[in-house]
């Protein structure tokens, strides 16, 4: 008896320590140490460009003394801000401050200070690194700076085929196509990772065929809008665009694409009677999925009854977004959120209370850079800037739980945009 227990015991402690080994093998030789895959493109940073001949650096500030209004969009953008944004930092910090991420946020060899000469097997946290001689920390705090797209090999390349510059300039066709956007707003899957369309895969979510094959649009006719101006001081005057790439972190780029209807069911409602809200949230206005981007970006439709003194006595929210599963693999469960031009009704169904006098129902769309519990594990343990705001109010409106609400529904402004609506403002970060 003793005999068979010990030899139980040897089986179990030898499972045990098996499953141990295999778990160590797994997550140090198997699944990555970051949420996307390597692809050759951005694996490695831009190689180190020189100063073009004519120019005295490559900073932003030295393209701002002829291209005045571009470095002044461009300095409002999250590009500009692409290494300093306190979110990048905080989850950057939580990733124990891995190269990868840099070839991104400061894509260029002479913004890093570390050369990558090996990555063994993908491996991101074996790549074998040497230090940057030409390194310039100065330089890194200007993220997705002016030459990342247009400088290559000490010359200036941009969209036109008849400019006239103190540098050396060429012609790139690449730059009247979205094909400018994909290194970096194209991150793939990597082993052990079964996203639909990658973590952050906007350029692979542009599926808008009215808006590329019957529209004309690219990623720029949204996030950089025509202007005509001239492109240098004292230059001719021509057609060009605005470099302000508006997108996910600016809650007004985030009201641009969506259309919000709302109806009820009976529309004058009376006291004790059941009533039902159908809010419809259309894509109007993106040519890719919304929420796009990071994928802890999500939407919460709301309805909210109030009494006649403000207090909440009912409250439904509805979730829109993607749902992943992070451990022990990556995999995408669920995605709900919209294509271009589709739409999707929310409802919500109420009896309206014999006594209620000046009760209303609030209907709310709010957009979630990220969620409360993360926002709150940043700031605890990875120095989140508190105040940085991460939740955005993108439609609200008020409804009378009563006869009135016929007038209200009425009154509502359809909003019929397709496609991008006005041209952005370069105010406040993007």
């Amino acid at each position: 008896m003793d005999q068979k227990r010990r030899r139980r015991g040897g089986v179990l402690i030898f499972l045990i320590f098996l499953g141990v080994v295999s778990a160590y093998l797994f997550y140090t030789e198997l699944r990555p140490t970051v949420i996307f895959g390597l692809r050759d493109d951005y694996a490695r940073a831009i190689p180190y460009q020189k100063v073009p001949a004519g120019l005295n650096s490559l900073k932003a500030k030295e393209c701002g003394r002829c291209h005045k209004a571009i470095y002044e969009e461009w300095k409002s953008s999250i590009h500009a801000h692409a290494y300093q944004d306190p979110f990048f930092q905080a989850y950057w910090k939580k990733d124990d401050n891995i190269w990868v991420c840099l070839n991104c946020h400061t894509p260029l060899e002479n913004q890093q200070p570390t050369l990558i000469q090996e990555i063994p097997r993908g491996r991101v946290e074996r790549a074998v690194q040497i230090p940057n001689m030409n390194y310039d920390p100065e330089y890194q705090n200007e993220g997705v700076t002016c030459a990342v797209c247009h400088v290559k090999d000490g010359v200036i390349h941009g969209p036109y085929d008849d400019s006239a510059a103190p540098h050396p300039v060429q012609f790139d066709p690449k730059f009247r196509t979205k094909q400018i956007c994909y290194r970096c707003h194209n991150v793939v899957s990597g082993p052990f990772q079964f996203y639909n369309v990658g973590p952050c895969g906007t350029y692979a979510e542009y599926e808008g065929e009215f808006f590329m094959k019957e529209k004309g649009m690219i990623c720029q006719s949204c996030h950089m809008p025509e202007v005509t101006r001239p492109v240098a001081q004292g230059g001719p005057i021509r057609s060009g665009r605005r470099h302000l790439w508006r997108g996910g972190h600016d809650p007004d780029m985030i009201k641009r694409a969506v259309a919000v209807q709302v109806m009820a069911d009976p529309p004058q409602p009376q006291p004790g009677e059941r009533v039902t809200f159908t809010l419809t949230l259309i894509n109007a206005g993106a040519g890719h999925k919304i929420p796009t981007g990071d994928p802890d970006r999500h939407f919460t439709v709301e309805f909210l009854v109030r009494d006649a003194e403000k207090k909440v006595v009912r409250h439904q929210a509805d979730t829109m977004g993607r749902w992943i599963l992070w451990q022990p693999v990556i995999w995408e469960v669920y995605d709900n959120r919209l294509l271009p031009l589709a739409s999707r009704d929310y409802e919500f169904t109420y009896d309206v209370p014999e006594d209620a006098r000046n009760w209303i129902v609030q209907t709310r769309i709010r957009y979630h850079i990220l969620t409360d519990d993360q926002h709150e594990m940043l700031r605890e343990k990875y120095e989140l800037t508190a105040k940085d705001p991460y939740v955005f109010t993108i439609y609200e409106r008020d409804f009378p739980l009563d006869e009135s609400l016929s007038v209200a529904l009425q009154d509502q402004p359809l909003d019929p945009r397709v496609g991008c609506a006005k041209e952005m403002e370069p105010g406040s970060v993007g």
